[in-house]
């Protein structure tokens, strides 16, 4: 019996091509409610990121990759911010290399310098039209995530140096550092200890990098067509792409599975 059903947002609720949540995903998404359904995201979007959502009810958010997770009625469980002497090791590779890198605060994101790879993810995501200025501020203020647009490499690197922090990757030009502790993960088991379900009554979908342990931790692991071939070999079932009525057609296939 599913009881709680987590889902990553770009690429899984929402169409890279449309920006929007399909019509089909909308209506298999009220059913669960009417069911009685936990619904709850988990992704590498901040607060400010969530407009996308509107008009779906949604119980739970695991926002910037487990680093901040709020109820409906916006009671904060969970928060966690990179250590300031982590964003010191960044702002020195920074004057040495620059790089873009946006900033997540509690004020929202803002970036050192936009580029085109800065541009193209804006024109995927439609969730990153942040300016762009001095972030010598970001040393004084919590600083939940950073976008870093670095190759594998020098993802690798850069992580050696930051020894409080963790990383992943859903799209090729950049990587989501994260301070350690917090993980979507995390937040699966703090919503099902809060709510009382168990981990074997959860199913999770997700189509990129930052969403393999959160699939590997689910009783049921949803794979979108449209995700990484890495994504798919841990998945249960790799259902069609969100823009193919993936959401949807994992659900009917697992329709037994929410009966009351």
């Amino acid at each position: 019996m599913i009881k709680a059903v987590f889902f990553d947002i770009d690429g899984t609720l929402v169409s890279f091509k449309t920006h929007q949540i399909p019509d089909s995903t909308k209506h298999i998404l009220h059913e669960l409610k009417e069911k009685g359904i936990y619904l709850c995201v988990a992704t590498g979007r901040g607060k400010d990121g969530l407009k996308v959502l509107n008009g779906i009810d949604l119980d739970g958010y695991i926002t910037l990759n487990g680093q901040y997770c709020f109820t409906k009625e916006k009671e904060v469980i969970y928060s966690n911010t990179i250590p300031a002497e982590d964003i010191d090791v960044l702002l020195g590779e920074l004057n040495k290399k620059t790089f873009p890198c946006g900033f997540t605060t509690e004020q929202g994101k803002v970036y050192n310098y936009r580029d085109e790879r800065v541009e193209e993810l804006h024109r995927i995501t439609k969730n990153d039209g942040q300016p762009a200025g001095d972030v010598s501020h970001v040393r004084d203020v919590p600083v939940y995530q950073i976008q870093a647009f670095v190759n594998a490499e020098e993802e690798t690197e850069l992580l050696a140096k930051m020894k409080h922090c963790t990383s992943a990757r859903w799209y090729p030009t950049f990587c989501d550092i994260s301070p350690l502790g917090g993980t979507k993960v995390l937040g699966m088991d703090l919503f099902a200890e809060r709510c009382g379900f168990f981990k074997d009554e959860t199913m999770a979908f997700g189509d990129g990098g930052n969403d393999i342990e959160m699939l590997k931790h689910a009783s049921i692991s949803v794979a979108m067509g449209n995700g990484t071939e890495e994504l798919k070999k841990c998945a249960s079932y790799v259902t069609e792409d969100v823009d193919h009525d993936g959401v949807a057609d994992a659900i009917r296939h697992y329709a037994d599975l929410f009966q009351q």
